[in-house]
């Protein structure tokens, strides 16, 4: 059973801990920043991958820290993303944020997770995130790939559009929720 609940978090008002700068680092940070890219990071890790160099040169919201971990690294954080290649590590930043009540995401071990890096699919003001509940992030990025081919490119031009009609909509919220069923229940015609 899934019991995770989806949330979209407005990363770029929060400040994020990535420990671990090589090719996972990379991954989680690369995945951070197509979703959100003015998110703040602060990544730590004694090497730090050229590539993550590259991205903090073009980008003055992610901070780079050349050091070992430690728990001081946690102060002043929202969400805290571990990622090196030593499992002690990773679990030593589990913990030291679970102390301080963060929410942590430690690469590849779903049991040290209270987040998942899902797929998501981003068309303009629609964003949609698949998760398979930690067992699958393959299939999470094929469904993602299919949606991304599925859903229209226009869709951001509907939502605005729609966004539009809403403000005109005069009457209470019941009545607002109403029309706008009425006016979006073509979106999922079934034959």
């Amino acid at each position: 059973m899934n019991e995770l609940y989806p949330i979209f978090l407005k990363v770029h008002q929060l400040e994020t801990l990535l420990v671990g700068a090589g090719f996972v680092g990379l991954e989680k940070l690369t995945f951070l920043l197509k979703s959100s890219p003015h998110a703040t990071v602060t990544v730590v890790s004694v090497e730090i991958s050229d590539e993550i160099r590259e991205i903090a040169r073009n980008n003055p919201r992610i901070r780079l820290i050349q050091d070992a971990y430690h728990s001081r690294y946690l102060d002043q954080k929202h969400l805290v993303i571990a990622a090196t290649n030593f499992p002690e590590v990773n679990k030593t930043v589990y913990r030291d944020a679970k102390e301080r009540y963060l929410l942590v995401n430690v690469a590849d071990t779903p049991e040290y997770c209270d987040f998942y890096l899902g797929g998501i699919v981003t068309k303009g003001n629609v964003k949609i995130a698949i998760s398979t509940n930690g067992k699958s992030p393959t299939t999470a990025k094929r469904l993602r790939q299919l949606l991304e081919e599925t859903i229209p490119e226009d869709i951001n031009e509907m939502v605005e559009n729609i966004n539009k009609y809403r403000d005109t909509l005069k009457g209470d919220f019941e009545y607002k929720v109403e029309a706008l069923n009425k006016l979006t229940e073509g979106l999922i015609k079934k034959d």
